[in-house]
């Protein structure tokens, strides 16, 4: 049953959310042992949210399409009823003393908080292999990894430990695991989501978006937690784009796709361009005209992110100083102030944290501010001209989501590089603020696992990229006899 579905049943009186939710609750206690997608778990205060939403119905109050349906929330989100932690020692067992925005509104909503889900260190990865608790693994096969940094929330829906799941996305982080955990995810405008209470990595970059099974359901998601926040300085002052009719809509006919020329080639797995190009030709008889599209100063985004992201990670993490909250190392009364924050953070920040503050230390540093920090920032522009300039002449872009399916665990974690490379295709749209999704589009002939299409829409035209992923979905589950996830080992 997707998550609208299940709502519609709750608000007919045709289940209850205290019977969904158990049923989320026992999965949870059945598989994650193996799995490691939860951080924190908190049964009651969930079954407390189901019950409400439950007396609300009998009261005759009219539900929302989500009320009563559960969900799973990365920890990077501020909670203030449960540890919020970003997956670091130096934040364990932190409670806020508020709820981020995102939060709020999925409880305005009527969603039920299943608990909070593991992650790379502060948002910092691309496998959550970085999380201080143990990397996550991938329903689809136990020994890879679920891709990052949002794989807590990309495993619990893909392992049905919660049809619904919330993320954020950095450079990929909910598009990537999304592609390898055969899910829907997405990232919605820059600023279409409210940052406050998100515990920040790179504050022009990092976006709150959906998982699902399906795109309905992440459309329904996003448009849940979406919308104008006063209390966010970046937030857009603009109507949620129209995601929930565009993907009921699911028709592409007349519109014009572009291919990327640039992520069509070498260094991506042959399986993976393989489903690639089948889910173009799917768009051509479906009735699209689709077109190569060449964006050249996408080859120099991985190396402008990687020194934008770290640079602004360099700032926002200076707040952790063991002072105000959190971790505190050797503060036995000995010791200056000075040498505690240094005990502190050698301690409770982990290797891929201090390598990122270190990078982004160094390239905002007095001397090299303009060649490193500077010229990132000149290619941040001529990645948003050559968007402008593709979406001239088409209505959306797709790519692969990812080059490769989803790696063994351990396989990259010595090798930064490699690892990096997981976010090829998802990075420009991040340093242009635009809008992108993650459909599944078939597994790799290679290894089995999933394959995602991304398709790339203009800022504050999320709904494109909705409408053509829907249409895509129905598309193949009419060949294929049915959703992707269905063939998950892990499928109930």
């Amino acid at each position: 049953m997707s998550a609208a579905e299940l709502g519609a049943a709750i608000s007919a009186g045709d289940t209850s959310s205290v019977e969904a939710t158990t049923a989320y609750l026992d999965r949870i206690a059945e598989v994650d042992p193996e799995v490691n997608a939860f951080l924190h778990v908190d049964r009651d205060t969930a079954l407390d949210q189901a019950r409400a939403v439950d007396a609300r119905r009998a009261d005759g109050a009219e539900l929302g399409p989500l009320a009563g349906v559960p969900v799973a929330h990365k920890d990077v989100f501020s909670t203030k009823d449960m540890p919020t932690t970003a997956a670091s020692r130096i934040l364990e067992g932190w409670r806020p003393p508020y709820d981020a925005t995102v939060t709020a509104r999925l409880r305005e909503a009527g969603l039920v908080i299943l608990g909070k889900t593991n992650m790379d260190e502060f948002a910092m990865g691309s496998s959550t292999e970085n999380s201080a608790y143990g990397p996550t693994r991938n329903p689809w096969d136990l020994s890879r990894i679920p891709g990052g940094s949002s794989g807590g929330s990309s495993a619990a829906v893909a392992a049905f430990e919660a049809p619904l799941a919330t993320g954020t996305d950095t450079g990929g982080s909910i598009r990537q695991p999304a592609a390898v955990c055969g899910l829907v995810g997405a990232k919605p405008t820059y600023g279409g989501s409210s940052r406050y209470g998100l515990i920040a990595f790179a504050s022009s970059l990092d976006t709150p978006g959906p998982f699902a099974r399906n795109v309905l359901d992440a459309a329904l998601l996003h448009e849940a937690f979406s919308g104008h926040d006063p209390r966010d300085s970046t937030s857009v002052d603009a109507p949620v784009p129209p995601v929930v009719e565009a993907a009921r809509r699911a028709d592409v006919a007349g519109m014009r796709v572009g291919v990327i020329r640039e992520f069509d080639g070498a260094g991506f797995q042959p399986g993976v361009l393989r489903r690639f190009h089948e889910a173009v030709e799917l768009l051509e008889a479906l009735g699209a005209k689709v077109v190569e599209v060449s964006c050249p100063s996408f080859d120099a985004a991985l190396a402008a992110y990687y020194l934008i992201a770290p640079s602004e990670a360099s700032s926002n993490l200076a707040r952790f100083d063991a002072m105000r909250y959190g971790l505190r190392v050797g503060d036995d009364g000995t010791r200056s102030a000075e040498e505690v924050m240094a005990l502190t953070r050698a301690e409770g920040f982990g290797p891929e944290v201090k390598r990122r503050i270190i990078l982004g230390t160094y390239a905002l540093s007095s001397g090299y501010y303009d060649a490193y920090y500077g010229s990132a920032q000149q290619v941040r522009t001529l990645i948003k001209r050559d968007f402008d300039a593709a979406f001239a002449n088409v209505d959306v872009l797709v790519s692969p989501t990812t080059p490769t399916t989803a790696f063994p665990i351990g396989e990259r974690t010595d090798d930064p590089m490699a690892m990096y490379l997981a976010d090829l295709c998802t990075i420009p749209t991040n340093l242009a603020g635009s809008a992108a999704l993650s459909v599944p589009c078939g597994l790799a002939p290679e290894d089995g696992l999933p394959v995602g299409l991304q398709i790339l829409a203009p800022a504050l035209a999320d709904d494109r990229a909705y409408r053509v992923g829907a249409a895509v979905e129905a598309a193949l589950a009419d060949r294929d006899g049915g959703p992707l996830l269905a063939r998950s080992p892990m499928a109930v």
